[in-house]
């Protein structure tokens, strides 16, 4: 990457909405951060990765798994709807429409689930099973990781 390339980068990341962003390029790597030093990040550990992933700080309710637990393990016929990139995710196309699907909602394969905005682009975000929503696995306006799951589908 030139110097150009970043300066471009730096100015995009600074316009946008993003709290954190990382780039790596073969052995070039990146990372921007808006947070102050007293900011707190949750940190997990997905299975399979090798380093730790930092995610929005979550606020706690009754529906939602607390930040600091591991994932329970993924039943034989639940499917999870991953983050198919980084960016913040929108359960509802704008703040005054109606959400795509919420808990309980019947799914169909390559039906849209919710949007994820990256550098002021919207990305919709489709189901690649057919079923119900059983978990929401994120909050509204949080920022998602790539392959980070934000929906438990139970099959059928």
């Amino acid at each position: 990457m030139n110097e150009k390339e970043i300066e471009r980068l730096l100015e995009k990341f600074d316009q946008s909405s993003l709290k954190d962003f990382e780039l790596t390029q073969d052995d070039f790597k990146l990372k921007l951060s808006k947070r102050e030093q007293n900011d707190q990040v949750v940190v997990q550990q997905p299975a399979g990765a090798k380093t730790p992933v930092s995610e929005a700080p979550k606020s706690t309710d009754a529906s939602s798994q607390p930040a600091g637990e591991p994932q329970q393990p993924v039943k034989d016929n639940v499917a999870e709807i991953k983050a198919p990139l980084v960016g913040v995710v929108y359960f509802a196309p704008s703040p005054d429409k109606p959400v795509y699907k919420k808990q309980g909602d019947h799914v169909e394969k390559g039906e849209v689930v919710c949007v994820i905005e990256a550098m002021k682009m919207i990305n919709e975000v489709k189901s690649d099973v057919t079923g119900t929503i059983s978990n929401i696995l994120v909050e509204d306006g949080s920022m998602v990781e790539y392959d980070q799951p934000i929906f438990q589908v139970t099959k059928g």
